[in-house]
C-alpha cells in the first residue's frame, strides 16, 4: 500500500482540523502549508480590496512564500490538498505549493472546506492550470464529517 500525504493550508483553523481528521481516519501523514508570512485577520479581511488575502486573489499569478515543503515527496504517491475556499477558488499559496514539488506520477485530491461554495470551481482551476498531474475528484467538507463518511469517501476515489 503506497503512503497517503494530506497536505493543507488553513487561515483559521477549520481546514486544519478536517486536514487532521482526514489523516487519522484514512492513516496518512500530514503537512501544514505555511505561509512564510503569517496571514492577520486584517490580511483575511475580505470585505477589504486592500486586504492582503483580496490583493492576492486579485492578481492570479500571485505566489505568497511558503515556509517549507515536503522534502520526502517521493515517499508518497497519493496527496491530498486541502485549503479553505477563497473568491470561489483555492487561495495562491496553494499554487506555491503545488510549483515547489515535482508532482509528476502522483494522484492529486483537493478538498476543501466551506460554508457553502463547492469544490467545482477550484478543481477546474487546478486542472487547468496543472494539467500535466493526474487529479482525482474532490470534495469539500464542513468540519462535520465523520471517520467512516471520510473512509468512505477515500475508499470510494480508488
Amino acid at each position: 500500500m503506497s503512503k497517503v500525504l494530506v497536505t493543507y493550508f488553513s487561515a483559521s483553523g477549520v481546514t486544519r482540523n478536517v486536514a487532521q481528521n482526514i489523516a487519522d481516519s484514512i492513516g496518512g501523514d500530514l503537512f501544514e502549508i505555511k505561509a512564510k508570512k503569517p496571514y492577520t485577520s486584517q490580511d483575511l479581511n475580505w470585505n477589504d480590496k486592500n486586504s492582503r488575502s483580496s490583493i492576492e486573489m486579485d492578481d492570479k499569478s500571485s505566489r505568497p512564500e511558503i515556509e517549507a515543503t515536503v522534502s520526502n515527496i517521493d515517499d508518497y504517491q497519493t496527496i491530498l490538498i486541502g485549503f479553505p475556499v477563497w473568491w470561489y477558488t483555492a487561495p495562491t499559496i496553494i499554487n506555491t505549493f503545488i510549483e515547489s514539488l515535482d508532482l509528476s506520477g502522483k494522484t492529486l485530491i483537493p478538498f476543501c472546506t466551506s460554508g457553502g461554495t463547492g469544490i467545482s470551481g477550484c478543481e477546474r482551476d487546478l486542472r487547468n492550470e496543472y494539467p500535466e498531474y493526474t487529479w482525482k475528484e474532490g470534495k469539500r467538507f464542513t468540519g462535520n464529517e465523520s471517520e467512516e463518511f471520510i473512509k468512505n469517501w477515500f475508499g470510494g476515489l480508488n
